[in-house]
């Protein structure tokens, strides 16, 4: 087969330099688990540490796991985290197309100038022979049957249209290659095996796509999994044999996991039910937190900022260094998340957390009269994740069933009888105030326990109970009663009366 050389000289003439290049590359699958989005994290962060280009590539080569809607949730996903790229699908760049599907019709010529190097074969094996390989050695590697054909057996098949794949073709000796982050590793070229480049569908697999996309992208760091690791030799092997530069190889060791169901630490799955990213998020959890918490299962900040915990995704560009990546497992860990996301939550401005608590608050608080923003006011200093708020708050639209125990507090020396008592003086108080405001609500209480005799606790104890129904409340009995407007916090107060002379 003649190659066009031409052909191969302008598209390396195309390719970028002079600047760092990372790609995050994901197959549009399904949602984003943990793993997948610290790859993503770590490759966006080198790009602008070193204040170079982010790429976004599309690998779906593998269409037989292809799910609808998949690369509208990593375009999603994505955006969310905050992290833009500069190069892909959606915005174009000086090498695309940026979707591997596109680009079938480049893998071929490059598996042809494989052959054509004597770096890789044509194999015609059948699926039957293949299996009956396996049948007799599960782990068995492919035995190069098709290695020793001669040209003219190979045009004969060639001609004859029989389906075949083609091969890399591993030399003998050894490969040493360079991690970031496990330093050199050597392995020996008989543990390796001839791997498939191009199906007989045409479409390259992941591991020779990936290199030639790579390449033509100008891709200068590589962060993967540190189950790739052994697919790196294979990788170099590749890069030597085109003659290409090998790029900086980031490879990440696992997220491990407590399995929920029998305590086993395991390496962190989707398909085992651990959740996603869109799973943290439903499950109350504020994406700038989880953003921060996963760039740190595995790297750590150095030097003056060892210690520090929470960073914005600025920071983390200024601050991320490939040497902070660990070569251990790191640990997942719920309560640790959600001590990230209670930070955030009461750290943000109280306008933003009114914004963000909003959906949840109307979940049980439908009835437009009690004011959205005063309940977030009270729920952010008390609040760890999104979804605890709406059982937070469910009093407000309909008090719920108590019992009259709830009116008995030790620390708040309170019995229904004092209880009775306070509730009853309270009442004729509230109703005669002027106005409804905090202020008025909170001097009018705090005069009443003076002029009872009683400290603030026993006062506010149960009309707090009466006001809510419940003993935990986000907030005090003053801020409740406000929201909750005079009529309605007098027929309340006046049930909590009715309980207690009924019991």
């Amino acid at each position: 087969m003649n190659l066009d050389l031409d052909w191969f000289e302008q598209m390396e003439r195309r390719i970028p330099k002079g600047e760092v290049r990372t790609r995050f590359a994901p197959s549009p699958t399904g949602y984003m688990h943990v793993g997948n989005l610290r790859t993503a994290l770590y490759t966006y962060l080198i790009a602008r540490h070193a204040g170079g280009k982010f790429l976004l590539r599309i690998e779906d080569t593998d269409q037989g796991r292809l799910v609808a809607d998949a690369v509208d949730i990593i375009y999603s996903t994505m955006r969310r985290c905050g992290l833009d790229w500069d190069e892909g699908p959606d915005v174009g760049g000086p090498v695309g197309p940026y979707v591997q599907t596109e680009r079938r019709d480049l893998y071929g010529k490059y598996a042809e100038l494989l052959i054509e190097k004597g770096h890789a074969y044509r194999c015609f094996c059948t699926e039957a022979r293949l299996e009956a390989l396996h049948r007799e050695d599960p782990n068995a590697k492919y035995d190069r049957h098709c290695l020793s054909l001669s040209p003219e057996e190979v045009k004969a098949k060639l001609d004859a249209g029989e389906p075949y794949v083609i091969r890399q073709k591993i030399p003998a000796g050894s490969t040493t290659f360079h991690d970031a982050v496990y330093g050199d590793i050597t392995v020996d070229n008989s543990e390796l095996d001839d791997q498939v480049l191009i199906k007989s569908d045409g479409l390259p697999t992941y591991n020779f796509a990936n290199v030639v996309d790579d390449h033509l992208m100008g891709i200068t760091h590589v962060v993967r999994g540190s189950e790739y690791l052994s697919s790196a030799p294979k990788y170099n092997l590749l890069y030597e044999a085109f003659g290409w530069e090998v790029p900086t190889y980031v490879h990440c060791a696992s997220v491990m996991i407590a399995d929920p169901e029998t305590g086993a630490v395991r390496k962190m799955s989707k398909r085992k039910g651990d959740p996603s990213y869109e799973d943290l998020l439903a499950m109350g959890y504020y994406s700038p937190a989880v953003v921060n918490y996963v760039t740190l299962l595995g790297w750590s900040p150095r030097g003056e900022i060892a210690e520090q915990e929470f960073f914005t995704l600025d920071e983390l560009a200024r601050v991320f260094d490939i040497g902070g990546i660990s070569k251990s497992p790191s640990a997942f860990d719920l309560e640790k998340l959600t001590y990230f996301n209670a930070h955030y939550l009461r750290s943000m401005d109280p306008g933003q957390f009114a914004q963000l608590a909003l959906p949840y608050i109307r979940q049980s608080v439908q009835n437009p009269a009690y004011d959205a923003n005063a309940i977030a006011a009270l729920l952010q200093a008390r609040c760890e994740k999104l979804t605890d708020i709406p059982e937070k708050v469910d009093f407000f639209d309909a008090l719920p069933d108590y019992g009259v125990d709830l009116y008995t507090n030790k620390k708040s020396k309170t019995n229904s009888e004092v209880s009775l008592a306070m509730l009853e003086a309270a009442l004729p108080v509230l109703e005669a105030l002027p106005g409804w405001t905090a202020e008025g609500i909170h001097d009018a209480l705090i005069a009443l326990a003076e002029k009872l005799g009683v400290k603030n606790a026993t006062l506010m104890w149960p009309v707090r109970i009466a006001a809510a129904g419940k003993a935990v409340t986000p907030g005090g009995a003053v801020e409740l009663c406000h929201i909750l407007g005079r009529e309605e916090t007098l027929r309340r107060l006046a049930l909590g009366v009715a309980m207690l002379k009924a019991q």
